[in-house]
């Protein structure tokens, strides 16, 4: 029987570790925190918040896999009553459609992008240069990035193109991600995988093939090799409880800069108490500014969409979440050009920022699959020279 080591219980993680034992491996997950879940983790009540929103987009290839075991759970579906209350913000005022100009991106019939000229550059032959800053801010709710039109036109487009899509491919699992990481850890169990948590690596294991399911900067530290590092955004993030109040926005888009509001307990009561809602803020921070800067903003949006908010609010949280949003790739370079999932000396690398193709969480599955596909194949491979 063939023997993986995975390093880190996220998604990725489980992940490569459910892939690997349904392909009839021994699989020990390591995980340094007291419970799986990395950057999936729900917090525990009354206030269910995740490290950003969290979707799951089921145009993506983890949709099928997880569907087809059983994995999704119940989803919390949108009321179409509130899904009108999508507001945006232009010219500093909030409107409920985006500038016309800014449509003309949004045509599925548009050509494809090319890799090596920025966004903003390519989007104004199109769109003319407000439309494209327009359409570069509204990207950022896929991005968290405080410039997306200094990225990849293509790459900004085809994230632009599926949180545009109609209808929407971005679907929540009730009560946050922790319902959807528990069931994938209860498979992992029932396929036999052994987990261990508060189990910090230092040193891999040199007798299986290892998957490092962490983040780059945590993985550049296990391996030592300074060449694993690749842009990511940095973001604010603003967490509040409010009272309830008829007329809030669902969500609130900011087409004037980079910053997105959403009231997530709209389609999912059961993550926050009764009477209340819960509200995230994300706002992708430039190099220079600090969480201070990003939080004011996203005041701005919540006085916008919100009236009142400072009256009502019931708790209240901030945080950074640097370099843990995701790659994002600049002009000239695509996902190819990450650091690559073979490391050598069975070392498979997986996560968010490394060479596998997709959106947000789609990159961490597509390199565990790609990972254990390769970490088997090279054991059999060893197997047959020995």
């Amino acid at each position: 029987m063939h023997r993986i080591t995975v390093i880190g219980g996220g998604f990725a993680g489980l992940t490569a570790a459910i892939t690997a034992a349904e392909a009839g491996a021994k699989v020990t997950i390591h995980e340094a925190h007291h419970t799986l879940g990395g950057r999936a983790r729900t917090a525990e009540g009354p206030y269910r918040t995740n490290e950003g929103p969290h979707a799951l987009y089921s145009g993506g290839p983890h949709w099928t896999w997880l569907k087809q075991r059983d994995l999704i759970g119940p989803l919390a579906p949108l009321p179409p009553l509130e899904a009108a209350r999508l507001r945006l913000r232009h010219h500093g005022v909030l409107r409920r459609t985006p500038p016309f100009a800014m449509l003309k991106l949004l045509r599925r019939t548009n050509r494809q992008a090319p890799v090596d000229v920025d966004f903003l550059t390519w989007a104004t032959g199109i769109a003319g240069e407000e439309g494209a800053r327009a359409a570069a801010h509204y990207s950022a709710v896929a991005l968290f990035h405080h410039d997306p039109g200094s990225l990849s036109a293509a790459f900004v487009q085809e994230r632009l193109r599926r949180a545009t899509k109609l209808p929407p491919e971005a679907h929540y699992p009730r009560g946050g991600w922790a319902g959807l990481i528990d069931r994938m850890a209860a498979r992992a169990w029932n396929l036999g995988v052994r987990m261990e948590t508060l189990s910090r690596v230092d040193t891999l294991p040199t007798d299986t093939p290892v998957v490092v399911a962490t983040s780059l900067d945590a993985a550049r530290r296990l391996l030592q090799d300074s060449s694993l590092t690749w842009p990511s955004g940095r973001t604010a993030l603003v967490d509040l409880a409010v009272r309830t109040r008829r007329g809030d926005a669902f969500a609130v888009s900011d087409l004037d800069a980079t910053g997105w509001l959403e009231r997530f307990t709209a389609q999912d009561r059961s993550l926050a108490p009764a009477g209340e809602q819960l509200i995230q803020g994300q706002i992708p921070l430039a190099p220079e500014e600090s969480k201070a800067d990003g939080t004011a903003r996203a005041e701005q949006l919540l006085d916008l969409g919100f009236p009142g908010w400072r009256e009502r609010v019931t708790w209240r949280r901030e945080s950074v979440a640097n370099g843990r949003t995701g790659a994002v790739d600049l002009p000239g370079t695509n996902w190819r050009d990450r650091p690559a999932v073979d490391r050598g000396d069975g070392v498979y690398l997986a996560g968010d920022q490394v060479a596998a193709p997709g959106v947000l969480s789609e990159v961490s599955f597509n390199s565990a699959l790609t990972a254990v596909s390769l970490a088997l194949g090279r054991r059999e491979l060893d197997l047959k020279q020995a």
